[in-house]
């Protein structure tokens, strides 16, 4: 697809600074010693991101069929522009989808701001199955989308946009930024990113089409800590892995269908005695989030596994790799409550 490369750069012109740099002294320290290094950046950032709210916003899994509408409209910001509180209300209206008024406008503004309480929001089946115990809560938690657009049309195809800031109380749980393009066919396009107070990024984003690009990375600031990128040719069960890069702070890891070797550098340069051999290399969904491991040999002949370097975050990284994937918080909490809104004023 000849567009791929170029929404690609464009994706990530926006989502990731594609440099990492790091300090003059990385430069002296073998691929070992960076390996390592690199590996501890990582491990610090999501043992971080692990104990926070924002992390715990992300994990939340608790959807119900309820959410699953079978909305077949589109809904801009304008529409539901305003400042809303939880604070339902017990008539039963004839709507199929919203019988009930949960939220109450209280405030008008440019952007869609909701008050709840944080119950609804880590356990979204109080949100959608709503109990009346619950309009005795606090509304401590905030959701502030600044861009917002769902737009559907025929043949499942559908154009989506979040610009979301959380908090809890008065603290600062994250940013989402995402946006898809579904068209039936070919030409669809995505990115997700999560940006945690504490500065580290979580990015997934790609482009499917004849050809797929699906990257996955770890930011901070403009420093690119992980990057996983996989490359695919063909269609469906014919499709077949084309190129892949691993980059792990200055260590990058590549193979690409006409080469005969994986290709370890060090700060750009090709390791004439260094190695990798990719292991439990699955369909052509493998990533080291699933299903992929890595054998790295090192210049001294000492071999250590990708996963035994990530093992104390593993678990981590693939909870966080999956549900940058499935986003219940924007499908089944954003969504959920912009269209309700949208359901029971229009």
């Amino acid at each position: 697809m000849k567009r791929d490369l170029i929404l690609g750069g464009l994706i990530f012109a926006v989502t990731l600074t594609q440099c990492s740099k790091f300090d003059q002294g990385s430069n002296n320290l073998s691929l070992k010693e960076s390996l390592d290094k690199s590996v501890g950046q990582i491990n610090t950032a999501f043992e971080k991101i692990s104990s926070s709210k924002g992390y715990q916003l992300l994990s939340v899994t608790e959807a119900s069929a309820k959410s699953d509408y079978g909305f077949h409209d589109s809904i801009n910001l304008s529409l539901i522009a305003g400042v809303y509180n939880f604070s339902p209300d017990s008539v039963m209206r004839h709507n199929d989808y919203f019988p009930l008024r949960l939220f109450t406008k209280t405030a008008t503004s440019d952007k869609f701001i909701v008050n709840l309480p944080q119950r609804l929001v880590f356990h979204p089946r109080y949100l959608h199955f709503y109990n009346h115990r619950d309009s005795v809560l606090n509304n401590d938690f905030t959701i502030t989308a600044s861009d917002y657009h769902f737009y559907y049309t025929f043949w499942n195809a559908s154009n989506y946009k979040l610009n979301a800031d959380f908090k809890l109380n008065t603290d600062n749980i994250g940013t989402l930024d995402m946006f898809s393009n579904w068209k039936s066919g070919s030409d669809n396009e995505f990115s997700t990113s999560f940006t945690f107070p504490e500065g580290y990024t979580i990015v997934r984003s790609g482009v499917i089409g004849d050809t797929a690009d699906v990257v996955f990375a770890l930011t901070k600031g403009t420093d690119t800590l992980l990057k996983e990128d996989v490359w695919f040719a063909g269609e469906g069960f014919q499709r077949r892995e084309h190129q892949y890069t691993l980059e792990i702070g200055n260590v990058s890891i590549k193979r690409a269908t006409g080469i005969d070797s994986i290709q370890v550098y060090l700060n750009g340069v090709l390791q004439q005695k260094a190695g990798a051999k990719i292991e439990n290399n699955g369909d052509y969904n493998s990533s080291i989030c699933s299903k992929r491991d890595i054998l790295l040999t090192f210049d001294d002949g000492t071999t250590q596994k990708l996963s035994d370097l990530l093992s104390p975050v593993l678990t981590t990284l693939r909870s966080l790799s999956q549900a940058m994937g499935e986003m219940y918080v924007s499908k089944h909490i954003v969504d959920f409550i912009a269209l309700s809104i949208y359901y029971n004023t229009h």
